[in-house]
């Protein structure tokens, strides 16, 4: 079996590749041919807490995102989102040097902005799509240079427009992306949802239905029920794939609408706690500060 890995911050993946320490704590841009994985990689599956979009060349692996290998014969970009499972194994066909970019995002530096909500519009982030994109060489050089723009962004001196300037690219390449996804899916098949897909669907629709919500907080049940699975089963298959129960994927989902209307809202934490379902604001509290290590209060405190 293999073993399991959980990024939490993009330092993480720095050290794991064995490259300089990111010169921003929530966004970095990584040459790939500077990262060397160790030996054992292939051992692997791991899960990260921030967006990954990678423009790759000669990858030396088959690589996997949730349970469906990733297709890169004849793509070029990947679109990763947090709270997602991969894993590598070895590809024999493929002696070149890797090469290329990976633009790591976390949520965090999104939160004051509509990007953080809109991020989720971008379907190829998802697990129903499991082939890279294909760019043609005017595109790639597009996407390059919104890559390096990012980059000089944040490598000069932090002022108040740094970090709309960088939402501001990425939306762009995010928009590009979408517009060649669309021209390659065309011709090609999207392959079905699997489960994993299918929670973040059903996940993502509860806690944004009114409705829904006065009902309360999303049971093990109600998913199980809803995804045509016994609550047991689709347990052990969700902790032998991402190491976390269906109770941690509703809990991580819940605090990251959380973290959305702290960050974007004027609403009081009483407000919050029951528009996503708690029926005591003290309960909302004590699990946003067991995830997060701070109170709702202090998360707001960062924005203001």
């Amino acid at each position: 079996m293999k073993q399991r890995k959980h990024f939490k911050k993009i330092s993480d993946y720095h050290k794991f590749a064995n490259i300089a320490a990111p010169e921003h704590p929530l966004i970095s841009l990584v040459d790939y041919s500077k990262v060397q994985y160790d030996a054992n990689i292939e051992d692997l599956q791991w899960m990260q807490d921030y967006y990954t979009i990678g423009l790759k060349r000669n990858i030396p692996y088959k690589f996997f995102y949730g349970q469906q290998a990733y297709d890169f014969d004849e793509g070029l970009m990947t679109f990763i989102a947090p709270k997602q499972v991969m894993s590598l194994e070895n590809n024999p066909n493929i002696n070149s040097k890797p090469s290329g970019y990976l633009l790591l995002i976390h949520p965090d530096f999104l939160w004051k902005s509509l990007l953080t909500t809109q991020i989720n519009q971008y379907e190829f982030f998802g697990y129903s799509v499991n082939e890279a994109l294909f760019l043609s060489e005017k595109e790639e050089q597009q996407i390059i240079a919104i890559l390096q723009n990012i980059e000089l962004e944040y490598q000069s001196n932090i002022d108040k427009f740094s970090s709309k300037i960088i939402i501001a690219q990425l939306e762009l390449l995010l928009n590009y992306a979408e517009r060649f996804y669309e021209r390659q899916f065309i011709t090609r098949k999207i392959s079905n949802h699997k489960i994993l897909g299918q929670l973040e669907t059903l996940l993502n629709a509860y806690f944004t239905d009114e409705t829904t919500l006065e009902k309360g907080l999303p049971t093990v049940q109600f998913v199980a029920d809803n995804l045509n699975l016994s609550p047991n089963y689709l347990s052990s298959m969700l902790k032998s794939l991402t190491g976390h129960s269906t109770q941690q994927h509703i809990h991580n989902k819940l605090i990251e609408k959380a973290k959305q209307q702290l960050s974007t809202t004027q609403q009081t934490i009483s407000q919050i706690a029951y528009s996503l379902g708690f029926e005591r604001p003290a309960s909302f509290t004590k699990l946003f500060k067991a995830k997060t290590e701070m109170s709702p209060m202090e998360f707001r405190k960062m924005f203001n």
